[in-house]
């Protein structure tokens, strides 16, 4: 039986992980427990090679930051049923820091800002989903995690906000929504969310009965 694949796109902050978290706790508590979870960020090509400076300059919310020749080898050999070793990504160093084995499992979840930008990776998932927020709900998620988790400098991520993020998201994350089969608002209160979870986890389940 081949996996089950999803896509969750959206723009940074978004909400995207939250989602997958929401989705799997769901599928669990139904007693399907055989998920993989895939983020996008860990296929971010290898910044090893430059100095220091020179990665700190690299636009990392261009679609070519991003190793797609790798991602597609993988998520084949993962509908394939066949074991894969993931790049694991530290966006503090901007560099691979090593590798880890997985295993495909009945439903994969691949989750990031360009999830849905490919053509060929589109036509390999079962659902695309696109998690559509505001700007302003958007910047001040990043603030907080760039901050907290990646030791960015709140100026620094204004910055960079202003100069790639905004415009990279426009020209390139803003157009994927098209390619979603579900586009989710993320409202304050998670009512369309909950909502939209509800109708992925029957489709989901409605195809693993039938593959039994």
């Amino acid at each position: 039986m081949k996996p089950f694949i999803i896509l969750i796109g959206g723009g940074t902050g978004s909400g995207k992980t939250t989602l997958v978290k929401a989705i799997v706790n769901k599928l669990e508590k139904l007693k399907h427990k055989s998920v993989l979870q895939i983020s996008l960020d860990h296929y971010y090509k290898d910044l090893s090679h430059l100095p220091a400076k020179e990665r700190e300059k690299q636009n990392f919310d261009h679609p070519e930051a991003i190793d797609w020749k790798l991602l597609k080898e993988h998520l084949t050999k993962l509908k394939n049923n066949e074991e894969v070793k993931m790049p694991l990504y530290s966006f503090v160093t901007h560099t691979r820091k090593g590798y880890k084995k997985i295993k495909p499992k009945k439903v994969i979840i691949l989750e990031g800002i360009f999830a849905l930008y490919d053509k060929e990776i589109n036509e390999m998932a079962n659902l695309r989903l696109f998690v559509d927020t505001e700007p302003d709900i958007r910047l001040i998620r990043r603030l907080q995690r760039d901050v907290k988790e990646r030791k960015r400098t709140m100026q620094s991520v204004i910055k960079q906000w202003i100069s790639t993020v905004k415009p990279m998201h426009e020209a390139f994350i803003e157009p994927t929504k098209k390619n979603a089969h579900i586009i989710i608002p993320e409202d304050p209160e998670g009512k369309m969310r909950e909502k939209a979870i509800e109708l992925i986890i029957t489709k989901i389940e409605k195809v693993l009965r039938s593959k039994k």
